[in-house]
Order: C-alpha cells, then sequence, then structure tokens
C-alpha cells in the first residue's frame, strides 16, 4: 500500500507541476483554489488563503451519493478507519482521533457541527443527508475556532438555503434486505423570504453478511426526519434566519457479535434543535457580524429482553441517556483590503442524564476568540492566526458530588502563499484540548461499595498538530497533499488511589504521523469531450502512531485508499465506480470474552460500489423525472470497521426522483 500510495503522490504532483507551467499564462480562467469556505476562519474566504487541509464534499456529490446517513458518505472520503456497527452508532476518525458516540461531543476528539454550531453528539449514523448544501471539513486542530474536542478535525455540515423559483422534489427508493425510503422536498425564495423544507422516513430488514448468512435482528423499524430552514431578508446584507431539526429512530436492532447473535435487543433515538440566528453587514461590507441562539436535546434508550441472552449479559430492562445542550454565539468581523479581523465569545450549557452513575451532569462553557488574517505581496502571501480563552465548569449534581472549574487557552498559526495563481504552499500549526468529563474531576459516590472520586486537579487533554502541504487547482484539475505531525499528552485514564478509589490520572501520551493526498482530473475536458470522465484518489497513509508509555502501536489506525471514476453528461446522465481499501489494525478482541482484553490484528479490506443516475424525461413545465440505483459491495467482500461486527454483503438499491 505504501508503494501504491508514493507512486501515486510523485505522478500526480509531477503532472501538477507540469500543468502549472503551461498554463501559468492563462490566469484569467477560474481556479479552483478561489472556492469559498466558511469554516476555518468562522467567516467566508477563499480556499486559497486557507493554511490548514480542507475537504469540501459539495452539493452534487451529495444528492448523487446513494449514502442514508453521514457515516456511510464519510467512509469514501479517504480519512480512515470509521468505527461502525450494524446498530445505529458509528464514530468518525480523522488522523487517528474519533467523534463521541454515546451523547456528549464535549468528550469527543472530532467535532461535527450544523452551520458552525454544536449538535450535541457525535454519532455519524445519526445525522441524515436531507437538506444540505455541503460539508467542510477541517482536518487538524480547530479549537481556537470551536473550542473542546475540534482535536482530530471539524465536519462542518452546511444546511441549504431557499433560493430561485419554488422548487419540489419527491423520491421513493427500495433495495435489498427490504430497504425502502421516500422523501420530499421543497426549496424557493420570493419577497425577502427564502425556504426550504424537507421530510423522509426510511426501514429495512436484517441484513446478510458476504457468506450469506442472515445477520439477525441488524433492521430498524423506522428512521424518520424532517427539518425546515426559514430565512427573511429585510434589507440588502441582512437576514433573520430559523433552523429547526427532528430525528426519530425507532426500534433499531442491536445484534451483538454474528457469534453472539443476540435476537430481541434494540434502541431508540430521538433528536431534535433549534436554531436562531442574525446575520448582517455594513452597507460598504467593512463589518459583518452574526449572533446565534439555540437549543437542542439528544436521546439514546437501550432496552435488553431476556428472550435472546447469549452473552449472558442482559439485564431484562433498559437503560438511556439524555443530553440537553444550549448556547450562544455572537461575533463581529472587521474586513479591511491588507487584513481581516475576527472576534466574538462562544457559551455553551449542557445538562446530562443518565439511567446509570452518574445520573446528572453539568457543563458549562464560556469562550472568549479573536482570529485574524494579514495580506502581503499584493496577497500571495497570507498569515492567519488566533488566540482562544475557555473556562468550563463542571457539576456532578446526583448523586451529590462537587463543582469544579478550570480553565484552557490555544492557539493557531498559519501561512499560505501562491508560487502561481493556480499553485498554493501551506503551513499550520494548531492546539486543541478535550475537557475532562464531569465525573472525572468532581465524582463523589459509590457504585457496587466502591467510591469513586474525581480528581479535581486533573489537566484537560491537549494536542498539538503541525502541518505542511500544497495545492494545485486549475480548471478540472484538483491536487492536494498534506503531510502531518500530531502528538497527544495528559491523556486520561482510570487509576487507583492509595486507599483502593477508583480515579482518574493523566498519564497517556502519543505521536501519530501521516500523508494525506486528494487528486481528481477530468480527462473529458483535456481532450474537449462531451462527457465528464473524472477519475480520482483520496488517502491517508499514517506513518507512525504509537503510544509514548507503553511504546505500543495505537489501536483503530487504519489507512486508506479511496480510487474513483466519474462518468458523466450534462444533466442526462451520471455514474460513479468507487474503490475503498482500509489497511490492517490492531484492535481490541472483545468478543472473545477474554479478560484483560487481547489486542489482535484485524486483516485489510476493499468495498466497491456502483451508483448511477439517469433522465428519463426532462420538459419545462413537468420537471425532470430521473431512474438511479446503486450496488453496494458489487464485489461482496467479507468486511467489518468493527471485529466481530460484520457489514452487509452485496445489496441492490433502485430509485425513482421528480423534481419539478
Amino acid at each position: 500500500m505504501k508503494r501504491i500510495l508514493i507512486i501515486a503522490i510523485a505522478l500526480l504532483t509531477w503532472v501538477a507541476g507540469a500543468w502549472a507551467q503551461t498554463t501559468a499564462s492563462l490566469a484569467t480562467q477560474t481556479s479552483l483554489l478561489q472556492t469559498v469556505v466558511v469554516t476555518t476562519s468562522r467567516a467566508s474566504e477563499s480556499k486559497r488563503e486557507v493554511a490548514s487541509h480542507v475537504t469540501v464534499i459539495d452539493k452534487l456529490d451529495i444528492e448523487k451519493s446513494r449514502a442514508t446517513s453521514l457515516d456511510e458518505l464519510l467512509s469514501t472520503v479517504g480519512m480512515g478507519h470509521i468505527h461502525r456497527y450494524p446498530s445505529g452508532l458509528s464514530a468518525i476518525t480523522m488522523r487517528g482521533y474519533n467523534s463521541d458516540i454515546l451523547g456528549n461531543d464535549l468528550q469527543g476528539h472530532v467535532l461535527i457541527l450544523q452551520d458552525g454550531r454544536r449538535i450535541g453528539s457525535g454519532n455519524a449514523a445519526q445525522i441524515p443527508l436531507q437538506s444540505i448544501e455541503c460539508i467542510e471539513i477541517v482536518r487538524g486542530p480547530a479549537a481556537v475556532q470551536y473550542g473542546a474536542a475540534a482535536m482530530g478535525g471539524v465536519i462542518n455540515i452546511i444546511t441549504k438555503r431557499g433560493e430561485g423559483n419554488p422548487q419540489t422534489t419527491l423520491q421513493s427508493s427500495y433495495g435489498s434486505n427490504s430497504y425502502q425510503k421516500q422523501s420530499v422536498s421543497f426549496s424557493g425564495a420570493t419577497e425577502g423570504i427564502d425556504m426550504v423544507l424537507s421530510a423522509f422516513k426510511q426501514s429495512a430488514g436484517d441484513y446478510k453478511t458476504s457468506e450469506g448468512r442472515v445477520y439477525f435482528n441488524t433492521g430498524y423499524d423506522k428512521d424518520y426526519g424532517a427539518s425546515i430552514n426559514l430565512g427573511y431578508t429585510p434589507a440588502d446584507g441582512q437576514r433573520l434566519g430559523i433552523i429547526y431539526t427532528h430525528y426519530k429512530l425507532s426500534h433499531q436492532g442491536n445484534p451483538s457479535y454474528l457469534s453472539q447473535n443476540d435476537l430481541d435487543d434494540y434502541n431508540n433515538a430521538l433528536s431534535y434543535a433549534a436554531d436562531l440566528s442574525y446575520e448582517g453587514a455594513s452597507p460598504e461590507r467593512l463589518y459583518n457580524w452574526k449572533a446565534r441562539y439555540f437549543t437542542g436535546k439528544n436521546t439514546n434508550e437501550w432496552f435488553e429482553p431476556l428472550g435472546s441472552n447469549p452473552t449472558g449479559w442482559n439485564s431484562g430492562g433498559s437503560s438511556w441517556r439524555e443530553t440537553n445542550f444550549q448556547g450562544a454565539q455572537a461575533q463581529l468581523s472587521l474586513e479591511r483590503g491588507y487584513y481581516t479581523l475576527t472576534g466574538g465569545f462562544d457559551a455553551l450549557l449542557y445538562n446530562i442524564e443518565n439511567s446509570w452513575l452518574p445520573k446528572r451532569t453539568s457543563y458549562l462553557n464560556p469562550a472568549v476568540f479573536l482570529l485574524g488574517k494579514l495580506r502581503l505581496l499584493e496577497g500571495r502571501l497570507v498569515l492567519s492566526g488566533g488566540r482562544r480563552y475557555d473556562q468550563y465548569m463542571l457539576e456532578v449534581e446526583n448523586p451529590q458530588g462537587r463543582k469544579e472549574s478550570d480553565q484552557q487557552a490555544t492557539k493557531r498559526l498559519g501561512a499560505a502563499f501562491m508560487l502561481t495563481e493556480n499553485l498554493k504552499v501551506r503551513a499550520h500549526y494548531g492546539e486543541a484540548f478535550i475537557m475532562p468529563g464531569a465525573e472525572q474531576m468532581a465524582a463523589d459516590y459509590l457504585i457496587w461499595g466502591k467510591r469513586q472520586l474525581g480528581n479535581p486537579n486533573l489537566k484537560p487533554e491537549k494536542g498539538q498538530t503541525l502541518e505542511g502541504g500544497v495545492d494545485y487547482g486549475y480548471g478540472s484539475l484538483e491536487v492536494s497533499f498534506t503531510y502531518f505531525v500530531s502528538s497527544y499528552q495528559d491523556k486520561i485514564q482510570a487509576a487507583t488511589t492509595a486507599n483502593g478509589e477508583n480515579t482518574w490520572e493523566n498519564i497517556g501520551k502519543a505521536e501519530i504521523r501521516g500523508m494525506e493526498a486528494d487528486i481528481s482530473y477530468d480527462i473529458g475536458a483535456l481532450f474537449a469531450w462531451r462527457w465528464v470522465v473524472k477519475p480520482s484518489l483520496k488517502a491517508v497513509y499514517f506513518t507512525r502512531y504509537r503510544d509514548e508509555i507503553s511504546n505500543k502501536e495505537l489501536l483503530h489506525m487504519g489507512s486508506q485508499i479511496v480510487l474513483g471514476v466519474t462518468l458523466a453528461h450534462q444533466d442526462d446522465f451520471w455514474a460513479q465506480l468507487q474503490a475503498s481499501y482500509w489497511s490492517p489494525q490492531r484492535v481490541e478482541d472483545f468478543a472473545s470474552g477474554i479478560f484483560p482484553t487481547p489486542e489482535v490484528k484485524k486483516g485489510g479490506f476493499s468495498v466497491v460500489d456502483l451508483t448511477a443516475e439517469k433522465t428519463i424525461f426532462q420538459e419545462e413545465t413537468l420537471g425532470r423525472l430521473s431512474i438511479n440505483f446503486a450496488i453496494n459491495n458489487l464485489l461482496a467482500h467479507n468486511y467489518a470497521h468493527v471485529l466481530g461486527y460484520p457489514l452487509p454483503g452485496r445489496q441492490f438499491l433502485v430509485g425513482l426522483q421528480w423534481r419539478f
């Protein structure tokens, strides 16, 4: 794999350099580095000024994808390991760090946002893909912009806003394992009011593995959601907005390991959020401002009937977690020709209730930040930086514990230099932190007669990443290469006091190094074909991932290569063939039932997917009717992202879409 990646990068980087030389005089043509992004600086900016590695999944890629949730879509981006279970739980990994999947994104290491604000969870399996304009992925620390948990990176889901004439889209899909999905959406804008409405429902039965074995209890009865994005523009440059999202998952099977297949465990999930925002700008656009208040709830319930109990651990009852979150954001940007300053504050309040101990904890996290950019050499050199100060107050409220507080300051520095109009080199240094859990700092209660004692002297887990890279964009050619070094200190781990009490200490530290590559090119444009023929390569390869205390390799560190080719003809036909390969990795074998849990090597695997869409007819008044289909796991390879939980064999999907 290493040889393939190095050869591919070397070859395509040489192509990019040669292309840059032959097109340097054609600066009047559009460069893909002019793409506008909003996540890296919390304000709109050209990609040519960004010092970090940024990937954008655009609206076309999302609409054409037959993925049913965020985790399925991100598995094809080339970020590495996805910790995906067949029970509605998936953690996203970036640069070796994982998102939270149990309802408190403050405790995760990868942060998922919607329009720049937190959603309270990092479980990507329960984030639908309705009404999304694009997804921006910033790899590496982003704590200065967004606070705790943005250590491995940030995934910002940017929702659609209504524009143009009213448009309605109806979609119905059916597939293997009794899968079915129906969705409807409406968008448009008129007389200062813009609106996007969407709703969907889907269900699926139990699936078969590639070996033909039925994996019982992997289906779900109903998965549905709805959202509205409503805006009012009272004057040029001003917008008042409200977004409401609602999602519910009913009776999702929780099958345990295939070798110990539980036939009746299941879980339910419910989440909703409301977002009120105001955006504005001065007439000359010298000042821009944003203000937002948001609130929401994420609830998960797990049920363990005794009818099927192959592991012997079922309780016959249920357990649950409820995360109530609310927050406020405000920022002001000053935009001058040669510099930009953005400053503001964030405030978060999380109340988390569990059926287990501790039953209720709270997190209060106010913060202030300042971000800046300086443009030199007629804008060819852009220096960026920022500082943030977070204070956090934690409390264990039930059973009665303590209140504890601490603070953390973070910084970032970056530089982007345009060697030519289309070729950029960049470097970035960023810091990140994970605040301790409330129980880790403030617990004082008994579990099974043993005292759980929080450590008020715990420090946040901290990380620093230094990266350098090159981006090239001209016409339909895009090349991006990044090398990064990430260090990680003060990992919080369970410990025992001299008196035999359970507590937590800052013990672990690690180092991760690796390379990332994104390359795509439309061969059809080179030969002036009427068809788009666009091969692509996306990859992450880890060169070092070691625990500095034990000197062992870190777990779940899988490199990934995604090779694809897209074939399209105007708005009439679109198809994509994509092959993803995940390398072997060290994991814990919980299915063995052995204690302490042994560490084993899980083998690598590949998955090939085919997706296509064909217009049946298109007419000005009746709209456009198209048929789409997909074959997932085309070669029926046996694979699992988590040891013991194999995912489906070959699956077929067909659907109709009417847009008018």
